[in-house]
């Protein structure tokens, strides 16, 4: 039986500014049109939290019965060390997909935004399917796809919208450099497990680009969100605040690019998730201070 240290690593933790910064983002947004709720925000952090521990644990099942996670380094795998038995896992993600369904429920009544029951199923449905089922889309290179639009475009638009009841352009454009950060947790993660996942057939993005090309990928995806919102500085002055964020990519960024592999990328994920959490955290004030 695996003991509540084991499942904590399990969830992933490191991974949880994923969930994290595109609510927080969403909610500057919200804000700076005086459209903040707090606490529909905090309902739609627990939603946001939920699906990622929930997609942890559904991933950590998936690849644990499919022997995928065989020889990998990193985070603690629970069905794949043997910590915890695969049934107890697969009910752990199910029990995280429902209190996310129901607080999102909860979200749609108030809003009375009945067509945010298809966004909810539908990442549910993503959450899943990333290598869960016969066909796990997560093996044919699109687990950065999904990442970019559900824990990007759909989390910040989202989380303003069920706040300010309407969808501001900035939202939108605000979205992006979120998706692209949440896409480079899982480049770093796929490109560390590059060596071991070709083999048993898990055909990442990492796998398709090869190791160069997706060096390259994380290297954009890091440094592209702080020219996205320099960009939007025009309209959002308070956006130049990112800047201060730049200095923690220039380790990760470095590493990636001058070969890190294997147990040395568990420093980069790292980095990456405080980098991602900083650069959330000042692009949510920036965009607040638009109330301004």
């Amino acid at each position: 039986m695996a003991t509540p240290s084991q499942w904590i690593a399990g969830a992933r933790p490191r991974t949880l500014p994923a969930a994290v910064v595109p609510v927080a983002v969403g909610t500057g947004v919200a804000f700076g049109y005086d459209g903040a709720v707090w606490w529909r925000a905090l309902l739609a952090l627990f939603v946001a939290l939920a699906l990622q521990i929930g997609v942890n644990y559904a991933n950590d099942y998936s690849d644990g019965v499919r022997g995928t996670d065989e020889g990998r380094v990193g985070p603690m795998r629970l069905v794949g060390s043997g910590a915890a038995a695969p049934r107890e896992v697969l009910s752990a993600a199910f029990g995280c997909f429902l209190a996310a369904a129901v607080a999102g429920l909860v979200l749609v009544v108030v809003t009375g935004a009945w067509w945010l029951l298809l966004v909810g199923a539908l990442s549910i449905a993503a959450a899943w399917f990333y290598t869960g089922g016969s066909r796990p889309y997560g093996y044919r290179a699109l687990g950065e796809i999904s990442v970019f639009v559900f824990f990007g475009l759909v989390a910040v638009a989202g989380t303003t919208f069920v706040q300010a009841e309407a969808l501001p352009w900035v939202a939108v454009v605000a979205a992006v450099p979120v998706g692209l950060l949440a896409c480079a947790l899982l480049v770093v993660n796929n490109l560390r497990d590059l060596v071991t996942d070709g083999p048993v057939g898990k055909r990442t993005m990492a796998v398709v680009l090869g190791d160069s090309r997706t060096r390259t990928l994380y290297s954009v995806c890091l440094v592209l969100p702080l020219v996205i919102a320099l960009a939007l500085v025009p309209w959002q002055p308070f956006a130049a605040l990112t800047l201060l964020a730049a200095p923690l990519a220039v380790a990760p960024v470095r590493a990636v690019v001058q070969g890190a592999t294997g147990r040395a990328l568990i420093t980069t994920l790292q980095q990456t998730g405080r980098f991602q959490l900083v650069f959330g955290l000042l692009f949510t004030a920036g965009l607040a201070l638009h109330a301004l």
